[in-house]
């Protein structure tokens, strides 16, 4: 499931088109996706400006000139690509390929912008993604959206406040981590190699990098600065290329390749001096990697 690095990438690869745009018209090609379509959304959208392309958690927001916001989500396999129209007097215009997969396009924005006409085309093979709809100043209270911790890149997060959060939980480490109350956004991936950067073991109490105070202690220091750290390397390049997801241009996100831990199973550990070999357990059901030897 693509986490918040692959939605950011998205956000940022869609604004150029969307920013600005006139949505013509929604076409939705099915009654719904994870869950249905909400009633008349393509009559609630059609003729909106799009003001502002935003994200909160793994969420796609879309705000609209009315107030409304569109919210979507990429589910296991969804993805947006854009189609510009190709126009002779444009030098530099360009049209994407179109999927080989068009049986997938199930939401397609038909948008006229400053730059012509173009289609936003969502394509979702597994149909775990879906849409809503909220009124911007009511976010905060829809089902998706309602009780979400601060962003692993805002200023909300800090040591004090997950410590706070941490207190007195024997919940594993990593556990704690992908509690969305605690942290919006973090996913599996990233937790993974967040730990690693911090050096601490995924299977520890979250309470144990927290003082007998309630303050948080050194490594709790660490690892915040490792979350925001892996975060943004993950973001600059453009996310992570696992099985379905792609960016809206159609090509492919190279953090993977920068990957210490996560699906290194049996391979040499990259910390220097440690000697170690990445292995792997399994929590909740997931995939957990981790250094043995470096990671306490």
């Amino acid at each position: 499931m693509p986490e918040l690095p692959e939605v950011e990438t998205v956000r940022r690869g869609l604004a150029p088109t969307m920013e600005g745009a006139r949505i013509a018209r929604l076409e939705l090609r099915r009654k719904d996706l994870r869950f249905p379509f909400p009633d008349g959304l393509e009559a609630r959208v059609t003729g909106r400006s799009i003001v502002a392309l935003g994200r909160r958690a793994k969420y796609l927001l879309i705000d609209l000139d009315n107030g409304t916001t569109i919210i979507s989500h990429l589910g296991m396999s969804g993805s947006f690509r854009i189609e510009v129209e190709q126009l002779s007097d444009r030098p530099g215009e360009f049209h994407h390929p179109r999927s080989k997969d068009e049986k997938h396009d199930h939401a397609i924005f038909h948008l006229e912008g400053p730059k012509g006409a173009s289609r936003v085309i969502y394509n979702d093979p597994r149909r775990f993604g879906f849409m809503d709809v909220a009124q911007r100043c009511e976010l905060d209270l829809n089902p998706f959206l309602f009780g979400l911790g601060p962003e692993p890149t805002g200023n909300e997060l800090s040591a004090a406040y997950l410590a706070e959060r941490f207190a007195g939980k024997a919940q594993p480490l990593k556990s704690a981590l992908l509690d969305q109350k605690n942290i919006a956004g973090l996913g599996n991936i990233y937790v993974c190699e967040a730990l690693w950067r911090a050096h601490l073991r995924p299977t520890r109490a979250a309470a144990s990098i927290v003082t007998t105070s309630g303050k948080p202690n050194k490594q709790m220091e660490l690892l915040v600065a490792s979350i925001r750290d892996v975060i943004a390397d993950a973001i600059k390049a453009g996310g992570s290329s696992l099985r379905d997801h792609i960016k809206t241009d159609g090509s492919l996100g190279y953090f993977q390749h920068s990957f210490a831990v996560y699906d290194r199973e049996s391979l040499p550990c990259g910390n220097p001096g440690c000697g170690g070999t990445v292995a792997r357990i399994v929590q909740a059901g997931r995939s957990t990697f981790y250094c043995p030897a470096c990671q306490k």
